[in-house]
């Protein structure tokens, strides 16, 4: 079997979420089960900057895209024993941002991504055919339209299937018509039955539409983007694939994220002994002001700051959650109103609260190592990893029952001593002051506290589970 997973990011070359960490972790995964993967991207800006230096395949491949010939360099390089390429094409990827800067996306995004996906199709000769191309989001969305209208009567290409994984709903890759213009989609595809999308182009319903299987990252998420509420709008043409959309959990990167070899935190921690844990409380209250208390809580958050994650609850919702006994941390960057609130915090309440405006992976780690509970309140969340980190470093979740965090976190009953977390189900403050209340009750009994983190330590969320679910697809989708 041989994949080649189409990323717009890829830890470490370029990221700037979890997709980037997926595009990874998941092929990482698939070769540990004998599968050949390989993986494909832009080669941006900052691939270089990350200390990368790609080598030369091929330069100048031509790419025909509307009116304009382009080109492309192909290079490679092996990382962990995979074979990594990228698209190399300066006037396109060679700027800051992945996807635009502050100020806003790239104008040119459209093209940049239609590009992207013809270009792939045409490192296939120097590459190596696939069985299957896994395309991921928006991004990716034209590779499968292309393939159908365009590649599939070359002899190389008429056997490849597409298998194309949503990770959010919410960023459709939506272009105007001026930009349907400029690339010259086939003819027949800007339709309501093709990519048209109330009189733009849809870059996510192209893949959702031409390929032969759509996966979502949880099972949970799969049943969600069916209804209106999660379906962002293309609820209905999802309703005309179900019988081929799955759900397939992400995994968690146990070789970055464990305690016991965590270079970041301040003591390493067995399941055995969780005592190195109150060290890494100690350090943390030192990163942000806070009073040391070993019998106060410390709930933390890591976390875009968007209303998307429940921001806004929380900003409602804090003095609430101080007055129920518990100190608060929060890491994490996003929307510029969120960013000024949160840049307030450690003013607003010294010593009880803090936040810091930014992305800091070493302080994510002391966070999850160094707090007692973690709180994820989001509307809606595709999959979520933090929850399945914070159970390997003892950290108890508090989640609001959606997508994946519903299907990872199975509510704590005090009496059974079942359960691995708290969670609630409206999208209010009051709903989430109740779940955070239940959990600052548990732990002041201490012995029922550590039942729970037993039952949160004997979770096993590693990618070998979702890459052999992975497999499975890929050999189904090959035979249909």
């Amino acid at each position: 079997m041989n994949i080649i997973f189409v990323s717009s990011e890829v830890s470490p070359f370029a990221k700037t979420g979890g997709l980037g960490d997926v595009s990874e972790a998941l092929p990482l995964a698939l070769n540990k089960l004998k599968a050949h993967s390989s993986v494909i991207m832009p080669l941006y800006k900052l691939v270089r900057q990350n200390g990368f230096a790609p080598n030369l395949i091929k330069s100048g491949i031509p790419v025909k895209i509307g009116l304009r010939d382009l080109s492309f360099d192909l290079s490679s390089l092996s990382y962990k024993n995979i074979n990594f390429y990228f698209i190399g094409n300066d006037a396109l990827y060679d700027r800051d941002g992945l996807y635009g800067t502050p100020k806003g996306d790239h104008g040119d995004n459209a093209m940049r991504f239609a590009f992207f996906s013809k270009a792939v199709l045409e490192s296939i000769p120097y590459i190596g055919k696939p069985d299957i191309l896994h395309c991921n989001d928006w991004q990716t969305g034209l590779i499968p339209l292309y393939l159908r209208y365009i590649y599939k009567e070359r002899k190389d290409f008429k056997k490849i299937k597409v298998l194309f994984a949503v990770h959010n709903m919410a960023y459709q890759g939506l272009f105007g018509k001026e930009a349907v213009e400029e690339l010259k989609l086939p003819e027949g595809t800007f339709t309501q039955d093709g990519i048209e999308f109330y009189g733009k182009a849809s870059f996510i319903k192209s893949g959702i539409v031409y390929s032969e299987a759509v996966s979502t990252v949880s099972e949970g998420y799969a049943r969600e983007v069916l209804t209106a509420e999660f379906g962002c709008g293309l609820d209905g043409i999802l309703r005309t694939r179900k019988e081929s959309l799955y759900g397939i959990l992400n995994g968690a990167d146990y070789s970055t994220w464990n305690p016991e070899t965590d270079k970041f935190i301040a003591g390493n921690f067995t399941k055995d002994d969780l005592r190195p844990k109150l060290e890494c409380k100690k350090d943390l209250c030192g990163e942000f002001g806070l009073e040391f208390d070993e019998d106060r809580p410390i709930i933390g958050m890591i976390t875009r700051l968007a209303e998307q994650k429940g921001v806004d609850l929380v900003v409602e919702g804090m003095d609430g959650l101080l007055d129920l006994g518990a100190s608060f941390v929060i890491l994490g960057t996003g929307d510029e109103k969120y960013n000024s609130l949160f840049k307030d915090f450690d003013r607003r309440y010294k010593g009880r609260a803090g936040a810091k405006v930014a992305f800091d992976n070493p302080l994510a780690h002391k966070i999850e190592a160094g707090c007692d509970m973690f709180l994820m309140p989001s509307r809606y969340e595709p999959c979520g990893l933090n929850q399945m980190y914070s159970l390997r470093y003892a950290t108890i979740p508090i989640v609001r029952a959606t997508g994946g965090l519903k299907d990872t976190i199975e509510d704590f009953d005090p009496h059974t001593k079942k359960g691995n977390g708290f969670k609630f189900k409206e999208a209010s403050c009051d709903a989430m002051l109740k779940a955070i209340g239940r959990a600052v009750g548990v732990f002041r009994d201490k012995k029922t506290w550590r039942a729970l983190q037993k039952n949160g330590l004997r979770c096993d969320f590693s990618w070998d589970a979702s890459a052999k679910r992975y497999l499975e697809l890929y050999k189904k989708i090959k035979s249909g």
